[in-house]
């Protein structure tokens, strides 16, 4: 009975030794990868920035990597539309390698940029896998301008593995010009809501519905963030990584008790979490 249970610590042990594994894809301007590896590295991941075209001239793996993040930025400056060009490197570069990643259940986050780059490239809303066309799109501001401001969203989804353990409603900062979600019909939008594939939806700070401001961009049915239906793949506009350390909060010095970390921090443990229960099941098999 004693080697038995010693065993059983041993293998529980192991899964220590293996690390988290993620990757914070970067490219032409990114610029919200250090925060954002910073936020993965306090999650208890080891983190590390790669550039595409390490991927593309195949001198690193992306299937040797856990999990994934596309942070936010301007990626190839914006050029033809938000994401667009990153997208199509994913798309007719990488299609095979991250299908794979996808396939075998590992987390994959896009923010803000990366958001828009999940969904033009396919991976998002991903009701059957990668989408062969444009389901959804992120497009222009109804505000014709950039909006750079703290919202407040509500979990909305049992599905994503990101949501688990955050509040049912909770702030984040949003910084961007075209982060409108628009599906392509009606039905399809509601094809979403029954799938449970509506990660956060934006509200005001009494957590119900809510116009402009609150809702920054005039999002179809408030849309802050989606994820595929197996819930794996997750894209958000506002930023987990710019509320992952209490202090980056512009209330920070007033709120009482003060928490131990900022809410965003949550998502990047939920990612990480999840691919430690992996791990260990692996193990154990």
């Amino acid at each position: 009975m004693n080697n038995k249970i010693a065993n059983q610590k041993s293998k529980i042990k192991n899964v220590s030794v293996h690390p988290v594994k993620a990757l914070v894809l970067r490219c032409a301007g990114t610029n919200c990868d250090q925060e954002t590896m910073w936020a993965l590295e306090q999650a208890g991941a080891c983190a590390e920035r790669v550039h595409i075209n390490a991927f593309v001239r195949e001198e690193r793996e992306i299937n040797d990597f856990d999990l994934m993040v596309v942070p936010g930025g301007f990626s190839f400056g914006d050029d033809i539309a938000s994401g667009k060009v990153l997208a199509n490197k994913l798309l007719y570069k990488l299609k095979g390698p991250l299908e794979q990643f996808v396939g075998a259940g590992k987390p994959v986050i896009g923010i803000c940029n990366g958001f828009q780059v999940l969904t033009k490239c396919g991976l998002l809303p991903g009701v059957s896998g990668w989408d062969s066309s444009l389901k959804a799109t992120l497009t222009d501001n109804d505000s014709g301008k950039f909006e750079c401001r703290w919202v407040f969203l509500k979990t909305g989804s049992r599905r994503c593995l990101f949501t688990k353990g955050l509040p049912d409603v909770f702030p984040l900062p949003v910084a961007h010009a075209e982060g409108k979600f628009v599906p392509e019909s009606e039905k399809f939008f509601k094809s979403l809501e029954k799938n449970g594939q509506v990660a956060f939806r934006y509200v005001n700070a009494k957590g119900r519905k809510a116009g402009y401001p609150w809702n920054p961009n005039g999002s179809f049915g408030d849309v802050a963030g989606i994820c595929n239906k197996a819930g794996n793949v997750l894209g958000l506009m506002p930023h987990p990584e710019r509320y992952a350390f209490t202090f980056q909060h512009s209330h920070w010095t007033r709120v009482k008790p003060l928490p131990v970390n900022g809410v965003g921090l949550q998502i990047f443990k939920n990612a990480v979490r999840a691919v430690e229960k992996s791990k260990k099941l692996e193990i154990r098999n």
